[in-house]
Order: structure tokens, then sequence, then C-alpha cells
């Protein structure tokens, strides 16, 4: 039963609405060198209606399948071990487990202890806490320099210059590279290359703003799906 499927696909359409212009807006705050006061309410918000979109699934969990649950405060199940887990289901989703063993096991699945993949699960919680009780979530621009060295056999390898340091005799792609400048010796069959990587970082967690937004905009989407399939 999807009470809420309405409400959860407009928050869901809003967000994905939201996150297309908020990328304009960060190009344009990455020229300036600074996030404005307006992005970091609109990241705010974004993440506050992705928050939204699981505590009503949760509700319709609850409303579903675990008549006889006492507290009334509860949330969309974000744990990060199994054991957590399996306490925070029992608190808050009695009997869930036995009605419904496929929706449990698929609420177990999207856990941030199941890989590093479900991690912004996890991240996108400690963003909406952190901008709920305090002030908006520090963003800090930082810069990342990359050298990417192909060669004409296809092969590539690519290295942070601030993490690397390369002594004599050191070959990239057959090409030696000059400890003085720690760059590969001009070379016909080696095309080297200088990037320059610019973004702003949650200051917690420390991760990259954009690339949350554009994980969590579609993890929740698809666990929206996920969840009301088994409803």
């Amino acid at each position: 039963m999807n009470k809420r499927a309405e409400s959860i696909k407009a928050l869901l359409d809003r967000s994905a609405e939201d996150l297309r212009q908020l990328r304009g807006d960060y190009d344009a705050s990455l020229q300036a060198k600074a996030i404005s006061s307006e992005l970091k309410i609109d990241i705010k918000n974004l993440c506050g209606n992705l928050r939204s979109v699981l505590d009503y699934l949760a509700h319709d969990i609850r409303e579903t399948y675990c008549p006889l649950a006492a507290n009334k405060i509860f949330y969309f199940p974000i744990v990060d071990s199994a054991p957590g887990f399996a306490g925070q289901m029992l608190a808050s989703y009695p009997g869930l487990e036995a009605s419904k063993p496929a929706l449990y096991a698929y609420l177990s699945s999207v856990q941030p202890f199941q890989g590093a993949d479900k991690l912004w699960l996890s991240q996108l919680n400690k963003v909406n806490n952190l901008n709920k009780h305090g002030e908006l979530v520090e963003q800090t621009r930082v810069t990342t320099e990359q050298v990417k060295a192909s060669s004409t056999s296809g092969a590539q390898v690519s290295w942070n210059p601030a993490n690397v340091r390369f002594g004599a005799g050191v070959l990239i792609g057959g090409v030696p590279v000059d400890p003085k400048t720690q760059m590969p010796v001009a070379h016909p069959s080696l095309t080297v290359q200088k990037i320059t990587w610019v973004d702003f970082k949650f200051h917690e967690p420390d991760v990259s703003v954009l690339a949350l937004l554009s994980q969590a905009t579609d993890g929740v989407a698809k666990i929206a799906t996920g969840v009301q399939a088994l409803l």
C-alpha cells in the first residue's frame, strides 16, 4: 500500500529539477570561488526533500506491516552496522522481518554497512542532521591537480603530483621521467596532460558536494522504487 506515493513522486520530481538548477549555480560559485548563501540554502532544501522521501516511505512501511509498533518517533533506517540495523528494525519496525521478509531484506541491502557504494546514504543523513541542528554545513573549495599520461599503445596512467615523487630511472610508458620536473620527457609516443579538478566539499562529511547530491538524488529515487514495489 503506497499511501504517500503522490507526495513521494512530487518530492522526487522537485529534487531532480532542483539538482539540474543547482548544477548551473554550482558552476557559477566555482568561478566566484565561494558558495553563495542562496546556494547553501538550495543545497539544504534538496537534502531535506530527499530525507522527507525516505521518511514518507518509513511511515508507509510501518502503517502497512508493523501494527504493533509503539514508539512514536521513528525514521527510515540508516545504520552503519548489521547489529545496529537489527536493533533499529526491532525497535521501530517490529514484526516486519516475519510479515514481509523481502522488504526487510531490501532495507538491509541499501544500508551503508553493505559496501562503499551505499555510503552516500549515511553521508546524506549526516548532512541533514548537521543542517537541522545548527548552521548550514560548511563547504570548502578544493583544487586537485592530476597528471595523465597516454601512450600510443593505448595504455594510460595518472597520478596526483602532490602525493607522488619520482626518482631517477623511472619510466612511464617506456619514457623516462625527469626527476627535476617530475614529468616524462617529451616523446612522440606519450601524450601528457595536466588536469586541474576544482570542486566544493562539505566540511563534514568530507565529500564532494555535487557528487553526493547527484548520488543521493538518484539513490533515493531507486530506494523509493524498490520499497514501493514491495509494499
